[in-house]
């Protein structure tokens, strides 16, 4: 159920649904149909302790220090929608060389449009070349925390290293495939474990 509370400078942010099948770490979930007067619905979202808890296992970090998300969604012609935010997260990982912790710092904006599709398509998120933004189907709702949860598992370092640990190139490839470095695979190996829990969830 969303209602509503006041934010610092004045304004009224609604409640957020907390509970989703699709992601029970950190759902903040925005009914798009009691957004009834039309216009920007501003948000400001970061995790209790223990869900707090339950990102940094999904994300198989040792901690997460500090994540929030902040920004704004914006109505657009054809009922869509306009997400422009701001990520920020602190989280403590365990390097692959030497196994000691190590802080990862990510600042960066968050950019998804939402639009109605007249024919079905793939539920995998588009990248729109043209607008430089991801582009989803537009749903009932729009989890915010789950945005969050996929913008912290691709910025995240596949293979955390500290200042100083050297570990030599690795190559994936199988017999006859054109091999890839680590670099090249890191966004899928960051967002695996969270690719996981949502197909089992499915």
């Amino acid at each position: 159920m969303i209602g509503s509370r006041s934010r610092p400078d004045g304004g009224i942010m609604r409640e957020l649904a907390r509970t989703s099948p699709d992601n029970p770490e950190f759902a903040r979930v925005v009914e798009l149909a009691r957004l009834q007067d039309g216009g920007d619905f501003a948000f400001d979202i970061s995790p209790e302790p223990a869900e707090a808890q339950a990102i940094a296992r999904l994300m198989g970090a040792q901690a997460l220090r500090k994540l929030r998300f902040q920004g704004r969604l914006s109505p657009l012609e054809r009922k869509g929608w306009q997400l422009e935010g701001a990520f920020g997260a602190t989280v403590i990982q365990t390097c692959v060389v030497t196994l000691e912790p190590v802080t990862t710092r990510i600042d960066q904006p968050v950019r998804r449009r939402y639009e109605p599709m007249t024919e079905p398509v793939a539920t995998d998120i588009m990248l729109s070349a043209e607008d430089d933004e991801d582009v989803e189907p537009l749903r009932p709702t729009i989890d915010l925390g789950l945005v969050a949860l996929e913008t912290l598992a691709l910025a995240l370092p596949a293979y955390p290293r500290k200042d100083g640990a050297a570990l030599g190139p690795q190559v994936f490839a199988e017999d006859g495939v054109t091999p890839l470095e680590d670099e090249d695979v890191k966004p899928f190996a960051a967002l695996a474990a969270l690719k996981d829990r949502l197909d089992n969830n499915s």
